[in-house]
């Protein structure tokens, strides 16, 4: 039995933010802190808004809707843990308070060199003592005890508070910890690592004169059982999957009917991972089609909907097709961004003064202006259109078979002449409307580019996904008649039909034997789980750090961390992954840049070695450091500490120790990453997470039972050990009885520590 736990954040909108410029407005955005991890800042901060567990606790479906700004107080950006050990022992008159202050770790960095100069302030009964300073060090060993007198039945807490140094101006505040000593009476002693806590002791602003930011925020939590557990109910759905539309009991259809709107997209994402991880994905998305089109009558209302298929296909085509996706619109978004070109066909959008001047002197009129907008597209719409067409041998063999039972069913439905093009709109409402053209739209979260684009190019991508869009609607009259400005693309739109139509004929022309032969190859194959460019960190002499560095291109798969010179050049191992024992971030001072990682792991010889790698961005390393720790968190060895800094002269630069094989005085992180498309599946958790959907429906799927066995004299659906209802909803029900009991007499699993610990959005 496991825990899991999701934090899914969707920042919106802010409203009645104060200006910051000079301008009279502001240049805003977000960051996003978990358990106060730092970020360092050096832009104007207008105000935040801290979440804590606790909080998203009373939101079981998650927080939606207004939250505002507060101001940002130094005293209350806090982070970190503090190790002390407290005992009450005798002394030579009355029992005495001990207070033995050990470390602390992950301190925030207050001074402009990335770290802080913290000591330790105690605080008991009107009398204070203090550690020594230790200079420039986040993760700082003091080693050092203090007593108090303690008399009986006082009531004063004890108050332990960290400090940053400072020469010449006032020492900034680290966090403390307060402890009631009436219960340290009772204990005797008490040991462990403690969470800083911000000073909330001084008055804030009033609420909304910073303004508001609109948030969707949803916590999770899962206790996910042994696999055995979640068997029956694999078992159950997998039949009716296998039996289709010829199923007795037609649980699917079921779900989808007692699944809300508001949910559906996550329940097909869930049952879609589950047949995928089953081999099904193809059968249960080929029995939702079946399904879909036996309750549709016109053929123009066809997947329009936000049906369980429709939302199960987008799934699966992120899941299945994204690396696909990236090879086919990858450089077309690349160009897009470069050019950085003023596009607009709409005559009444169009600004001049925004695209400069044609000649010497004269600025562009409207006509060249809308000309030369509609070249530039049609060039990005063909080029589109000619990688698209040479792609259908790189389309993976699973999504081409699916689409080949897509297009048959459909041709079965509607095999009139009229309805000649019906199939090949079939597939283009997925591949075309659903697929490529919100990722034209929205490159960011398809993760084909780093930052969201600027207004310019914005529109851009918009016209260029309409004209995608007209395409994969086969030039339909309807289409065109909603926007007639489009006009000027019609020529290559209409090319585009035929290239389209012909590239569907090839896609969907895979036999069996085809299919398994391409995935039989793929398997062979590590297929990349993240690549792209970074700097290594390079050593001189006896692995003595130096600050330069060296850009290469690196590719991670399932197999190992390579690297080489070019994307096209040959790849040379840096690292095997079964060897990885921990990836974590390294602290900025160490090279002057808070976007270095490091991969600590054990050569062929067993010897422990580091490489350290710079990202371009806080982003990338974060999904870096995500993807190394997904595909080694099986590895045996995994570390539990780690070294932030460099073992740099003969000390290491985080903590000050002189011993290069020190264990470490930081946690890792390495169950910490971010959900990504290509996340390896997990079985378990998606079985947990149907069970739990399923489990709210129940009242609705018994309602469903007993209007099914109405005029079968079917009774109750409990029945006696090693029996089983033979219809396949009460089988069902009968499973969540079962797996409900299961999680009953399970341990409860105990509540993740630190429930106040804050989700923090400073814009």
């Amino acid at each position: 039995m496991a825990k899991r736990s999701s934090l899914s954040i969707r920042i919106v909108e802010g409203k009645n933010l104060p200006a910051k410029d000079i301008t009279g407005s502001s240049d805003p955005y977000c960051i996003v802190k978990v358990d106060n991890e730092p970020i360092i800042r050096r832009d104007d901060v207008i105000g935040k808004v801290c979440l804590t567990r606790d909080t998203l606790a009373t939101h079981p479906k998650g927080f939606s809707g207004w939250a505002h700004l507060t101001e940002v107080d130094p005293d209350e950006e806090v982070q970190g843990e503090i190790h002390l050990r407290l005992e009450v022992v005798p002394g030579p008159r009355a029992r005495r308070l001990r207070c033995s202050v050990l470390e602390a770790r992950d301190l925030a960095p207050k001074d402009r060199n990335g770290a802080s100069d913290p000591f330790v302030r105690v605080r008991y009964n009107g009398r204070t003592q203090e550690t020594s300073i230790v200079k420039k060090s986040c993760y700082p060993r003091w080693n050092e005890t203090f007593e108090f007198e303690l008399e009986e039945g006082a009531t004063e807490a004890l108050c332990v508070e960290a400090w940053d140094w400072d020469l010449v101006s006032r020492n900034d505040f680290l966090g403390k910890v307060i402890f009631n000593v009436q219960r340290l009476w009772a204990t005797q002693q008490e040991e462990g690592w403690f969470r800083l806590q911000p000073d909330q002791s001084k008055s804030r602003r009033g609420e909304g004169s910073l303004g508001s930011l609109q948030l969707e925020v949803r916590l999770r939590d899962e206790t996910v059982l042994p696999s055995g557990c979640y068997q029956p109910l694999v078992r159950l759905l997998c039949c009716e999957v296998k039996l289709g539309t010829q199923g007795p009991g037609q649980l699917i259809p079921l779900i989808e009917e007692t699944t809300s709107t508001e949910c559906r997209q996550d329940v097909a994402t869930n049952l879609l991972k589950l047949f995928l991880g089953q081999g099904l994905a193809k059968d249960f998305l080929d029995l939702l089609f079946q399904l879909e089109l036996g309750r549709t009558s016109e053929a123009n209302t066809l997947f329009r909907s936000n049906s369980l298929a429709s939302k199960s296909m987008e799934s699966f085509l992120k899941v299945a097709g994204m690396r696909y996706l990236h090879g086919v619109l990858g450089p077309i978004i690349d160009r897009v961004f470069e050019e950085k070109k003023y596009v607009e066909l709409d005559p009444s959008k169009v600004e001049v003064k925004d695209v400069g001047c044609s000649g010497l002197h004269r600025p562009q009129t409207e006509a060249e202006v809308l000309e030369q907008s509609a070249q530039t597209l049609r060039t990005h719409l063909g080029a589109l259109l000619s990688a698209l067409s040479r792609s259908v041998r790189a389309c993976p063999a699973v999504v081409r078979a699916t689409f080949r039972q897509l297009f048959r069913r459909v041709r079965e439905r509607f095999p009139s002449a009229q309805h000649e093009n019906v199939p090949f709109i079939a597939v283009t409402s997925f591949l075309c409307l659903r697929f490529f053209s919100p990722a034209i739209m929205a490159p960011k979260l398809f993760h084909l580019r780093e930052r969201h684009a600027d207004a310019r190019t914005s529109r851009t991508l918009l016209l260029l996904a309409k004209a995608v869009q007209n395409v994969g609607n086969m030039d339909t009259p309807a289409s065109r008649a909603k926007e007639a400005w489009m006009e000027p693309l019609q020529p290559t739109v209409r090319q585009g039909v035929a290239q389209l139509k012909d590239f569907i004929t090839k896609l969907v022309d895979i036999e069996e034997k085809e299919e398994l032969d391409l995935q039989r190859a793929l398997s062979l194959q590590a297929p990349p789980v993240k690549e792209g460019p970074l700097f290594i960190h390079r050593t001189k002499g006896k692995g003595h750090l130096m600050s330069s560095f060296k850009k290469l291109h690196f590719s991670l798969t399932t197999e190992a961390l390579s690297f080489a010179k070019t994307p096209s050049s040959k790849k040379s191992a840096l690292v095997k992954l079964a060897n990885i024992r921990a990836a974590e971030k390294v602290e900025e001072k160490s090279f002057g840049s808070s976007h270095v990682m490091q991969v600590i792991y054990e050569d062929d010889a067993g010897t422990p070695q580091t490489v350290y790698l710079q990202c371009k961005c806080v982003n990338e390393l974060n999904q870096w450091l995500s993807a190394l720790r997904k595909v080694s968190i099986s590895n045996p060895g995994l570390l539990g500490s780690y070294h932030p800094g460099v073992f740099r002269g003969d000390k290491w630069s985080c903590c000050h120790q002189k011993d290069k094989s020190d264990l470490g005085c930081d946690k890792t992180r390495s169950r910490v990453t971010l959900q990504e498309w290509n996340d390896p599946l997990d079985h378990d958790l998606e079985a947990q997470l149907i069970y739990r959907h399923l489990l709210g429906v129940e009242a609705a799927l018994r309602e469903k039972h007993r209007e099914l066995s109405a005029g079968t004299g079917a009774g109750s659906v409990r029945m006696g050990p090693g029996e089983a209802p033979e219809d396949p909803l009460a089988q069902l029900l009968q499973v969540l009885q079962d797996l409900q009991e299961a999680h009953s007499s399970s341990p409860a699993g105990s509540r993740p520590s630190g429930l106040n610990r804050p989700l923090a959005l400073q814009t």
